[in-house]
């Protein structure tokens, strides 16, 4: 969702992105760059209509492509409505010459994560006044092999229905009590018909390929 209707809080975060100093090789880290502030120069300026009109008058009257009005701008990717459920889908591959190589490299992430400095300072389904917004992991999809061939493998933790998760998909309510500890169960490994019971270590220690989070608060 562009924001167009208050310039001065464009880009301005639930909570302060200048108290982060995510880790590198982290998905902590993975948001911070997806999300940082990114200017808009040169080939990349941004067609203004409003600078457009102020120098040749209204569109309609516009008849050469080349009496568009370039200006240099500042583009931001933030979260505009607070998701019942998380994905984070992990980029596992990058190009090397004309081929395509699987990315191995370890990326931390955490039982709980805060999602809040990199929601808009409007975001929906966050109650008034809160400025955090935590989800907790309950799923994990693992790829072993190479980027031809290999097997997909999942963690997940069994644990009681989230009556406050219910409320938000079913009623859009958002969560009001402070929920800081993740959601208690018991964590399996599951590749194709063997499932066993885990540690939450182990799971944290995985080669995550997709990552799903439930909303706490």
């Amino acid at each position: 969702e562009v924001s167009t209707e208050d310039p001065e809080t464009a880009f301005f975060t639930l909570a302060k992105r200048e108290d982060l100093n995510p880790e590198e090789g982290s998905i902590h880290h993975c948001l911070y760059q997806f999300t940082r502030n990114e200017k808009l120069t040169e080939t990349n300026k941004l067609l203004c209509d409003v600078c457009t009109q102020r120098h040749y008058g209204p569109k309609k009257n516009i008849k050469s492509e080349k009496k568009y009005v370039y200006t240099n701008a500042k583009k931001q990717m933030l979260i505009s409505l607070a998701p019942p459920v998380l994905t984070l889908h992990l980029k596992r591959f990058q190009q090397a010459g004309f081929n395509l190589r699987k990315v191995n490299r370890h990326i931390k992430f955490p039982e709980v994560i805060d999602l809040a400095p990199f929601c808009t300072v409007k975001c929906k389904n966050v109650a008034e006044g809160n400025t955090k917004v935590l989800y907790s992991l309950y799923g994990v999809v693992e790829h072993s092999g190479t980027m031809r061939s290999g097997h997909y493998t999942a963690y997940a933790k069994m644990r009681r229905m989230n009556n406050r998760l219910s409320d938000l998909v079913l009623r859009g309510q958002s969560p009001q009590a402070l929920e800081t500890e993740p959601v208690k169960g018991q964590w399996f490994h599951i590749s194709d018909t063997h499932v066993q019971a885990v540690s939450a270590s182990k799971v944290l220690s995985s080669q995550a390929y997709l990552l799903f989070y439930e909303r706490l608060l």
